[in-house]
């Protein structure tokens, strides 16, 4: 019985020293602040309409994972799934359906396409690749943007002096439906120096977001599965573009995932763990960063 216990009692420091000397780069947690597995996530993310993937734009771990779930989502999914992106403006949608066709080599559509981000090959180019290979469209859903800047500066006044054609780039709602409350945290971000331009900062935020929501909105049929690709705010805490799709196509199962860092993680309350997607990525602080 001693030796039983002995050889329990070493097994159970074995383990426990392994486990120390683990560094997993990222973990996936529910709702509740639990461990979940990823096929177990993919199961469910794949049974809403749309899924909004909340990234850290120079987070290796975001820029994977959204691959591996393209892959699996198309698994399930086949032709019914497509994408949508911030990272491409919607003025930019012929050229992309272009290059997806096979109309020319991705060096003339590179060169085709207004301020695309300079991390697109090591961390875009992927996605839509996998767009492109297995003939799914890939929706440019953001507002272009100068028209964002010219809401930064003239607020709601810009729209009034842009033509018709202009006016198609940007979310429809976006006057009707903007609430001020919705992006009241921007300025807890401004340290304490909140610009007389404020509203206006809002306002351009909410162009964006009200944007991205109708642009995925009008290219969704029942039975299709959005995977959209965003900065983690555009999509936390039902706010931001998630927010704007309550009010466009309230009949809508959308579902989110987010990326935070291990020590943001470990600071959040239990409430606030619940509140901020359906699924989190929590990868490890010292992750390497791509270029921004």
């Amino acid at each position: 019985m001693k030796t039983t216990k002995f050889f329990t009692v070493i097994l159970f420091v074995f383990m426990a020293s392994l486990s120390a000397q683990d560094k997993p780069a990222y973990q996936l947690y529910n709702q509740k602040g639990k461990i979940t597995k990823y096929d177990k996530m993919v199961a469910d993310l794949a049974k809403a309409d749309m899924v909004f993937f909340g990234e850290y734009h120079n987070n290796p771990i975001s820029h994977w994972l959204q691959l591996e779930m393209a892959n699996s989502f198309y698994k399930i999914k086949k032709e019914k799934l497509f994408f949508g992106a911030e990272m491409f403006e919607n003025g930019n949608q012929l050229v992309l359906n272009e290059y997806l066709a096979g109309f020319y080599p991705e060096k003339k559509m590179l060169g085709e396409i207004t301020q695309m981000w300079g991390n697109y090959k090591t961390d875009y180019k992927p996605l839509v690749d996998f767009a492109k290979e297995n003939e799914l469209r890939f929706i440019a859903t953001n507002i272009p943007r100068r028209y964002a800047s010219m809401i930064n500066k003239s607020g709601m006044a810009a729209l009034i002096e842009l033509s018709p054609e202009a006016l198609a780039l940007i979310g429809p709602d976006f006057e009707k439906h903007f609430d001020a409350a919705v992006y009241a945290d921007m300025k807890d971000k401004m340290g304490g120096h909140i610009p007389e331009n404020m509203l206006n900062i809002q306002m351009a935020q909410a162009s964006k977001d009200a944007t991205m929501a109708h642009f995925s909105a009008i290219n969704f049929e029942k039975g299709q599965l959005l995977m959209h690709i965003n900065g983690a705010y555009h999509s936390n805490n039902e706010r931001g573009i998630i927010w704007w799709l309550h009010k466009m196509k309230p009949e809508l199962d959308i579902k989110s995932i987010t990326t935070v860092t291990r020590s943001e993680w470990d600071e959040m309350t239990d409430t606030e763990k619940a509140k901020i997607a359906d699924y989190t990525i929590v990868a490890a602080d010292g992750m390497t960063r791509t270029a921004d």
